[in-house]
């Protein structure tokens, strides 16, 4: 807990009881806002509760499909995050629901409350033209957002990483389980961003610390492929899978029979095995800061904040895929 005394700010932080939002929401509750949580669940987000003093965090249901419990969400705050986002459609939270319509209806509720300081979360990629569905509908959530609230500040952010990460943590477990891992774009290369320098992101930018309206691309300090990040993972958990690289058209048509085993199993289908074709689509770019992001400082580093390596944090909690977990180092003397 920092020191700060709580203030008298409020902050609505919409999809605050995810992977990104818990450490959003510690992040601004020891830099002492009040952090209102909206969420479909709020009785799944009393978790929260204890990153901050008492009554400092709460909880409240919001859905982004439901315009009049988004606007009431945010009623008296000060400022608005947004986090909502999905990696796979599942029934009604589909991308085009979630990250397009979901953004407007945020957008449109702090523009009607006078709300100007926001901070919207999409990816980096995002891109109106894409074949990517995943893609498409990020560039017009931030489009969305623009257009109602010209001040909000766009963080997007490459793939992320933390101890509850769906990246390194998906690979390690399928290492464990698998004699074999078939990798998809194999030669596409990531910037892994720690999850708690993405919130240190979003705490600076409602402070005051970004250029108003501007886009952000958060990267780590490491470019690497993602043959040679899941072979870190490998190494690092003790395992040694045979990693084949897989061409976009079979990785399509594996894609398609994942997700039709998925729905004629009901979901029954192991979601780690699952992948989709909007994925495979997704692979075929690099996912790194641009050039341009670099030259004006629409950074990490242009925030302030020295981006951690994953070689630093993955260790901490990926020690749990070794054969004998935290104890795998010791030697018997």
């Amino acid at each position: 807990m920092g020191d700060n005394l709580v203030s008298d700010r409020l902050v609505t932080v919409y999809g605050g009881s995810g992977f990104v939002g818990r450490h959003v929401v510690r992040q601004l509750a020891n830099r002492g806002w009040r952090v209102r949580v909206a969420c479909r669940r709020p009785d799944l987000a009393f978790f929260l509760q204890p990153l901050g003093r008492v009554g400092q965090v709460s909880a409240v249901q919001a859905n982004l499909r439901y315009p009049e419990s988004v606007a009431a969400a945010l009623r008296d705050s000060d400022a608005v995050v947004n986090l909502v986002g999905v990696l796979a459609e599942r029934g009604r939270q589909n991308f085009e629901a979630v990250h397009s319509f979901g953004a407007a209806a945020v957008a449109r509720a702090a523009a009607a409350a006078g709300i100007a300081n926001v901070v919207h979360v999409s990816a980096i990629g995002a891109d109106l033209n894409s074949d990517a569905a995943y893609a498409r509908t990020k560039a017009k959530g931030e489009a969305a957002m623009l257009a109602s609230v010209p001040s909000a500040v766009i963080l997007r952010p490459s793939v992320m990483f933390g101890p509850d990460d769906d990246f390194f943590n998906r690979f390690a477990a399928m290492a464990r389980m698998l004699p074999g891992l078939p990798l998809i774009g194999a030669d596409t290369k990531f910037q892994p961003v720690f999850v708690g320098d993405v919130s240190k992101a979003i705490t600076t930018a409602l402070e005051g610390g970004a250029k108003p309206g501007a886009t952000y691309e958060l990267g780590g300090p490491e470019v690497a492929t993602f043959r040679d990040l899941v072979a870190y993972v490998c190494a690092e958990t003790g395992r040694k899978p045979l990693i084949a690289s897989l061409g976009f058209g079979p990785g399509k048509a594996m894609a398609a029979v994942t997700e039709i085993a998925s729905k004629l199993s009901l979901g029954l289908f192991p979601e780690l095995l699952t992948t989709t074709r909007d994925q495979v689509e997704l692979l075929r770019h690099d996912n790194v800061v641009s050039d341009a992001a670099k030259a004006e400082g629409r950074t990490l580093e242009g925030l302030g904040i020295a981006p951690e390596s994953f070689r630093a944090i993955v260790p901490t909690y990926i020690w749990r895929y070794r054969r004998a977990g935290q104890f795998s180092d010791q030697r018997i003397a």
